[in-house]
């Protein structure tokens, strides 16, 4: 079950979510060619091959969650004490991120 944040620490938690999900996508990105960057928060993966495509990952403090736009799909993750992280059916931030990319891969 969800853990309902304060806002200061969902924006905090959020942060350190978004910029650890960019240093674990980075390897990747590197022999894969695509590109990770973080601009107001907002992490966007976005990839020229094998077709041209985008990811996006987004803090929504309404709500209290991460939420990721990603091969048509929208996926909404909220804080899991359990994990210490923003997880989806106890599927953490970075590997839905690392699934997704290696499946646009087709890996």
């Amino acid at each position: 079950m969800a853990e309902l944040l304060t806002e200061p620490e969902f924006r905090s938690k959020a942060d350190e979510a978004i910029e650890g999900a960019r240093r674990a996508l980075m390897p990747l990105a590197d022999d894969e060619l695509f590109e990770v960057d973080v601009q107001g928060g907002v992490l966007s993966v976005e990839f020229e091959t094998p077709a041209p495509a985008r990811f996006v990952v987004s803090p929504n403090a309404p709500v209290r969650q991460i939420w990721v736009s990603a091969l048509v799909h929208s996926y909404k993750l909220s804080w899991s004490a359990t994990l210490n992280t923003f997880a989806l059916d106890d599927e953490s931030l970075v590997a839905l991120l690392t699934r997704l990319a290696h499946q646009h891969l087709g890996r």
